[in-house]
């Protein structure tokens, strides 16, 4: 049976790089909805905020989710 921490070795640096951008991604969008929900506007445009941070979460999950398959030491 093969050395459990050789096999894990390589999925440390993985981890290393797929949590380091999922951290930068939502702390990004934190800090644009933070500074966006800060701007006086009419009441009619709180909703514009849910309207384009859905779709920036999701394309941000997405990529970050398809960068972390491509990226991943799978076995030969």
């Amino acid at each position: 049976m093969p050395d459990t921490p050789a096999l894990l070795t390589p999925w440390s640096n993985f981890y290393v790089i797929a949590g380091s951008s999922a951290g930068a991604l939502t702390g990004l969008m934190f800090v644009v909805i933070t500074l966006v929900a800060d701007r006086k506007r009419p009441t009619t445009m709180r909703d514009g905020i849910s309207i384009y941070s859905t779709p920036t979460v999701v394309h941000f999950c997405s990529v970050l989710f398809a960068s972390a398959i491509l990226t991943a030491p799978w076995r030969s």
